[in-house]
């Protein structure tokens, strides 16, 4: 609650109205007024006073707290990603400096807005000059967050600054955060947790971690074939990574993964090699896939993981943006100017019509 809020309840508990407020703190009642309504705050030597009147203590008048708990911030990072979707990026952008300003000691809070405004700002963000801006305010919160005392809070954070700064090229600093990182455990910790799990007859936890450990898995799986493919296409060795991707792409739907993984190393090989025929091939498939929905649970692979159902809103705007991306990269002059690149984008305009 905000101090208005509480001096009104605790007024109100207490029995008094505002003219007894007014006249035990000496002041005018309409100032009492005023403070109830927030259009004015107590000045700072009459908070002792006043928080001693109303039987409470400083630190709840003032709604006080060091920090969020992992629930509260959860929330908020809900509440900023629906108010970006309902009102736009910016929007949830003031949203989340003004939290910020409220809990800036907050890692949880810092760590888990600096991922959300980071993808967000893909997806909403489109091209404009505050882009930068935007950029670099971000990237200022995972330098914070990799500060955390709190060992997985500041990893995480380190994972994202090395993968950024290695988008800008900057692998000499990338290195220097990597060599920060430590090396992983040699026990198992989720497979060690999931047997005994079964020890003790509680099945579905024991599901539940090793289906999100295969899913974590499958991810890395993939990520490393793609790093192959890259290696091998810098090598040019162009066979190899065709092959490496036609296995990304059989781990994809080995792994019951939702459709779109199966088109991305694909996308990335013919875009790479500027193969304007297979590309377009794939182009059509791969932005349909994006509405498509993934029901996870019913692979049952996957049958105790908790998952929140694929947006399409969310798909047709990812969907813009690998279009626009492919309109604005000079890489992708090899298909934009192509007849067929536009008669494809016209089909997608009347199927989301």
């Amino acid at each position: 609650m905000k101090i208005n809020e509480i001096i009104r309840e605790r007024r109100l508990a207490k029995g008094f109205t505002q003219e007894q407020v007014a006249n035990y703190l000496g002041v005018s009642a309409p100032a009492v007024n005023k403070w109830e309504k927030g259009t004015s705050y107590p000045d700072i030597v009459l908070l002792p006073a006043l928080a001693r009147l109303l039987n409470t203590d400083l630190n709840t008048l003032l709604s006080f707290k060091n920090n969020l708990s992992e629930k509260e911030v959860a929330l908020f990072i809900n509440e900023v990603s629906e108010t970006m979707d309902k009102n736009g990026f910016e929007e949830g952008y003031f949203l989340a400096v003004e939290k910020l300003k409220e809990y800036p000691t907050c890692d949880l809070l810092v760590n888990n807005l600096a991922m959300l405004l980071d993808g967000a700002l893909m997806i909403y963000g489109g091209e404009n000059k505050l882009n930068k801006k935007y950029r670099e305010k971000i990237e200022s919160l995972y330098y914070r967050a990799a500060q955390s005392e709190d060992a997985s809070i500041r990893e995480q954070a380190q994972a994202c600054l090395v993968s950024k700064l290695m988008g800008k090229q900057d692998y000499e600093q990338a290195q220097e955060i990597l060599n920060t990182l430590p090396k992983k455990s040699p026990v198992d910790r989720e497979q060690a947790q999931a047997k005994i799990y079964i020890a003790q007859g509680e099945l579905e936890k024991a599901a539940k971690l090793t289906e999100e450990k295969l899913l974590s898995a499958t991810t890395e799986i993939r990520v490393a074939l793609i790093t192959l493919m890259e290696i091998a296409m810098k090598e040019e060795r162009m066979d190899d990574a065709e092959y490496i991707a036609d296995i990304d792409k059989q781990v994809a739907e080995l792994f019951d993964l939702w459709e779109y993984n199966s088109y991305v190393a694909h996308f990335q090989l013919y875009s790479a090699t500027k193969n304007r025929v297979k590309f377009l091939k794939i182009l059509l498939p791969m932005l349909k896939s994006l509405t498509k929905k993934w029901d996870i649970n019913k692979s049952p692979l996957y049958r105790h993981i908790q998952t929140k159902e694929v947006n399409k809103e969310f798909g047709l705007k990812l969907q813009k943006t690998i279009i626009q991306s492919i309109n604005t990269d000079e890489d992708t002059e090899f298909v934009k100017s192509s007849p067929e690149f536009h008669e494809l984008i016209k089909k997608m305009d009347i199927e989301q019509k």
